[in-house]
């Protein structure tokens, strides 16, 4: 399954990446989504430190660590990128990796709408509004940022890594 891919600039505030954010459609549709599935699935994967709730009604980013969202129950509506990005419509059984320092929050979403999330290696996060005094240390963390040893969807295979290697390789 080839994801769809996102990138999006600095806009002053929120940083964001040169790496694109990865949404894979439907993956978890086939035995219904199901939250403690996913959580495993992720971790069999190497992203750990997972937690089970909604996304922020805000804009903000991780400049620590890249995240791995999965949408366990309803649909909601997510805008990446910061204040000018994408909204993005969102379902139970799709999944988005977000790089480290790409704006995310939740626009609208369902009355079941839930989300599981985690880190690669079981990273610690942090959380970023994109208020001043942030940079030039944000930036500073987020160029530390290494990338994931595997793709939280398929591991060793394609995905994050073969895309997100070969857009470093462009920069």
């Amino acid at each position: 399954m080839e994801p769809i891919q996102l990138t999006f600039k600095d806009d002053g505030k929120i940083p964001n990446s040169k790496l694109p954010l990865l949404i894979y459609r439907g993956v978890f549709l086939e035995d219904k989504a199901d939250a403690d599935a996913m959580i495993a699935h992720f971790k069999n994967y190497g992203w750990r430190n997972a937690w089970k709730n909604g996304v922020y009604d805000y804009h903000h980013y991780h400049s620590i660590t890249h995240e791995v969202i999965g949408i366990y129950q309803g649909y909601a509506t997510l805008q990446f990128g910061g204040e000018n990005g994408e909204r993005v419509s969102v379902e139970e059984g799709d999944v988005i990796v977000i790089p480290a320092g790409v704006g995310h929050k939740r626009v609208d979403q369902s009355e079941d709408f839930a989300v599981v999330g985690a880190y690669p290696n079981g990273c610690d996060y942090d959380i970023m509004k994109g208020e001043p005094g942030e940079r030039p240390k944000a930036d500073e963390n987020i160029a530390k940022v290494e990338l994931p040893e595997n793709d939280p969807v398929y591991g060793k295979m394609e995905g994050l890594l073969y895309i997100w290697h070969n857009q470093l390789q462009l920069h």
